[in-house]
């Protein structure tokens, strides 16, 4: 694992680093995250998962929430609107051993956030406050949160914020956009860097990281105390060690895809692991010149051996 650059504390949790990889739906599950952990991520937070879920199938969530010791410190990340539901699937998930759970207020997907769940919670700062409240007194773990800049006709993130530090919250993860912006247009760094100001909770940016110089620019502009990295990550890994996806050789991509794919057939099967590692292959080739025929045959190909066989001939191509 490279060298941890600054950390902070969360509550009485050390993170030891300042780059951290987001909590993304079908894609922070365990073979990504415990890969981007090796590469320097400094917590790990799972895939989001439904108070209901929890309470009512708890074998059907347990999948997303699997993680290993040298993974810590783990954060599970939890969506609702109802504080009663929210606190009691906590509950359930404190005996899962994470090192915190984490309210999704964030989620800008229509169908959890026009329910109130998600980011539709930032419109709701009374009831934000009641399961805040509730949580931190009801926790042994510590409640941490991810929002992002409110909704386009409700711009009360602020009072969001402090809300969520006054009522127990130990940490806040703050995506630069509104709820309409979704992952799209530029991101507003002065609107987390107001919301740094006005909370004495560590704060991570969220939103617009690209390459590594951007790291610093969020980092300048906002004051935060790390940086939180999505949709790049899927395609450079390599970030969470400052390393932009240029400086990364054919030899390396080959190395960690294998690495990624080997975790991902072990977790999951044979069959399963390799149709949910495609999402991943094309992002990881995506730099390389591969015929259309040839990405076809290698996205479509149902043998692990074959795909691996496959993925030979195209880096020794691209190597050539």
């Amino acid at each position: 694992m490279p060298e941890y650059n600054k950390g902070f504390l969360a509550g009485e949790i050390e993170v030891r680093g300042d780059l951290i990889l987001a909590p993304m739906d079908g894609y922070s599950s365990w073979p990504f995250r415990s890969l981007c952990r090796d590469l320097g991520s400094a917590i790990s937070y799972t895939e989001f998962v439904k108070a209901e879920d929890v309470l009512d199938r708890p074998r059907h969530i347990k999948e997303k929430l699997y993680f290993t010791d040298n993974e810590r410190p783990v954060f599970f990340q939890l969506y609702g609107h109802d504080p009663d539901k929210l606190l009691a699937a906590a509950l359930h998930l404190q005996e899962w051993e994470p090192d915190a759970i984490d309210i999704n207020l964030g989620c800008p997907n229509r169908s959890i956030a026009n329910r109130g769940a998600g980011a539709g919670l930032m419109r709701t700062p009374v009831k934000t406050a009641r399961i805040f409240k509730k949580l931190s007194l009801g926790l042994e773990v510590p409640v941490t949160a991810k929002i992002r800049l409110g909704w386009k006709d409700c711009q009360n993130q602020v009072l969001i914020a402090r809300i969520i530090a006054e009522y127990g919250g130990s940490l806040l993860a703050v995506h630069a956009r509104t709820k309409e912006q979704g992952h799209q247009g530029e991101p507003d760094l002065p609107g987390i860097a107001e919301i740094k100001r006005m909370v004495d909770i560590p704060v991570i940016g969220n939103g617009g990281v690209m390459q590594v110089s951007d790291i610093q620019t969020m980092q300048e502009i906002t004051g935060c105390d790390g940086v939180m990295i999505g949709r790049a990550a899927i395609h450079n890994p390599w970030i969470f060690s400052k390393l932009n996806r240029e400086e990364i050789t054919v030899i390396q991509v080959q190395e960690v895809m294998l690495d990624h794919l080997e975790r991902s057939l072990s977790f999951y099967g044979q069959e399963k692991g390799l149709i949910l590692f495609r999402k991943f292959a094309a992002s990881y080739l995506a730099p390389y010149s591969i015929s259309p025929e040839q990405r076809k045959q290698l996205l479509t190909e149902v043998d692990p051996d074959k795909f691996t066989q496959q993925l030979g001939e195209i880096f020794a191509a691209a190597e050539g």
